[in-house]
């Protein structure tokens, strides 16, 4: 099933196992057993550490889970994972076979405290690029805690499950067999979320220490994108003893499919881009922390970093280029139906909604481009803008003319999501023009409006303005001594990649000029 490149790839991967990996497959009927079969024995055959045992327990025919050294790691598949989820049964593999997990000690600490049951299942799509990192994020926790377990599911393989379930969205997690989160997820968010709806060990809520007292960093960044990047690199090639700490490295730009407009690279995406962010913070030898969150500063000469670990970290100045999130519509059924007909991202959810009605909320360059997506798959997109014109490239605006399924509405504004007992039936909008309100059916809103910096955690440390953007001089300083900002987090105009790589690169030659005045 796998071609020989890719084995060939794969068994390299394996030469790393370190202890004995069994894959227990179920008993059961499904009409892609033979191929689940036919998979796994590809595996099998690419490592003596790797074997494989059928269990006589009757389940569906796709489910099989992993052992190491014949102990149970909690971790199950439901399906073939191929496409967007081989890594994550590759990384699952190595790492039940003594690899080290790639998440930040503190939260694997913390989640391996905690206490009681936790059965995770995430319900996924082979296409969907977000839907890995939380499958590999949970498969972590259930690795490093015996009471928590964790099932992928490919929802194309169980359409009567996700039927059931009313799933329009993915990455859609439960736990305990309650909805616990849907769309994409961070480690961060992940963790966060889980120490909020169960108690905290008396452990984890005691780890209030300094993670190193005796390190003090010159610069930390918050922040992985292009700007917090660009910052880190900056400072470390000035010699200053630099730290990131991130959510995770690439941010926005991790979901960003095609990328044209960095000058003097032709076409990129974002998960390469990605890639060689990270690749110049290793080359650089620049020490991060990543899958964590910044949850408050206290500023004095040292500033005191706190986490969402319980760590503290050292510094002398910081670099904030936390960036932007989806900004959000804030009308009745939006929040409610997150993942049952309100989605955010159309590469992931896209396929949800095939031959189905939907609408795109937004008329700039996002709005447009997910209505173009969409248009292949579904059966209509209205796009829907509050302005006067869409706001987009004239070629994508030359593109939605030529497109017989997309209706354009304009000076409309969003009122309610129409919901039925378990999903999205239609939206309302009232026309501006005429103060008219109107109702459209449909089956799905994808919302496509901006973004909102991520700034909430220092909105009562530094200076912003109404847009919660942080304001900044033209050297990146803030209205805090030490403290600097690049970025979309920030009040710099046009949010583009290629300005925020400046803007970081800007913040760090301002810190170390600041460093230099102040030894």
């Amino acid at each position: 099933m796998l071609d020989e490149s890719t084995k060939q790839q794969v068994k390299q991967y394996f030469e790393r196992i370190k202890n004995p990996v069994t894959i227990i497959l179920y008993s059961g009927e499904h009409e892609k057993r033979e191929e689940l079969v036919s998979f796994l024995n590809d595996i099998e055959s690419l490592s003596s550490m790797i074997s494989i045992q059928h269990s006589n327990d009757v389940i569906d025919g796709l489910r099989f889970t992993i052992l190491t050294n014949n102990k149970p790691t909690g971790i199950y598949f439901s399906g073939i994972p191929m496409g967007h989820e081989f890594t994550s049964f590759i990384l699952a593999i190595l790492q039940s076979g003594g690899n080290p997990i790639k998440l930040e000690e503190g939260i694997l600490s913390a989640v391996s405290k905690l206490k009681g049951e936790f059965q995770f299942e995430t319900f996924i799509s082979l296409d969907c690029h977000n839907c890995p990192e939380v499958v590999q994020t949970l498969n972590s926790f259930a690795l490093v805690n015996p009471n928590i377990s964790h099932n992928m599911i490919d929802g194309a393989m169980y359409p009567n499950l996700v039927k059931e379930k009313n799933i329009q969205g993915v990455p859609a997690v439960y736990l305990n067999g309650e909805r616990f989160l849907s769309g994409k997820a961070e480690a961060s968010i992940i963790f966060d979320k889980l120490l909020e709806l169960y108690s905290i060990p008396e452990e984890v809520e005691s780890n209030d220490s300094i993670t190193n007292p005796s390190e003090i960093y010159d610069v930390t960044v918050i922040g992985g994108g292009p700007s917090g990047v660009t910052a880190a690199v900056y400072s470390a090639r000035k010699g200053l003893k630099t730290l990131v700490v991130a959510d995770r490295i690439g941010g926005q730009v991790k979901d960003t499919m095609g990328i044209e407009n960095i000058i003097s690279i032709p076409y990129t995406t974002g998960p390469e881009l990605t890639h060689v962010l990270a690749d110049q913070l290793e080359k650089n030898q620049i020490k991060k922390k990543e899958n964590v969150r910044v949850q408050k500063i206290e500023s004095d000469k040292i500033k005191i970093i706190h986490l969402n670990t319980g760590e503290k970290i050292l510094s002398k100045t910081i670099i904030l280029s936390t960036g932007a999130k989806w900004r959000e519509l804030n009308v009745p059924g939006e929040k409610e139906f997150v993942g049952k007909g309100v989605a955010y991202c159309p590469h992931c959810d896209g396929p949800f909604f095939k031959d189905k009605d939907v609408a795109v909320i937004g008329g700039g360059n996002s709005g447009v481009e997910a209505a173009l997506d969409l248009s292949g798959i579904v059966k209509s997109v209205t796009l829907i803008e509050f302005g006067d014109k869409l706001n987009a490239d004239k070629v994508l605006l030359d593109k939605v003319s030529n497109s017989p399924n997309i209706k354009t509405l304009v000076k409309a504004q969003t009122t309610e999501i129409q919901t039925g007992s378990d999903k999205v039936t239609g939206l309302t909008y009232k026309d501006r023009s005429t103060e008219q309100i109107a109702t459209i059916p449909l089956d799905g809103v994808f919302v496509q409006i901006g973004l909102v910096p991520n700034s909430g955690f220092v909105k009562d440390l530094v200076e912003t303005n109404r847009f919660g953007e942080i304001l900044v001089d033209e050297k990146c300083k803030t209205n805090v001594e030490g403290i600097f900002a690049c970025g979309d987090v920030t009040n710099t105009p046009y949010k583009q990649i290629i300005i925020a790589m400046g803007e970081g690169a800007k913040a760090a030659i301002s810190a170390f000029e600041y460093l230099l005045h102040a030894a």
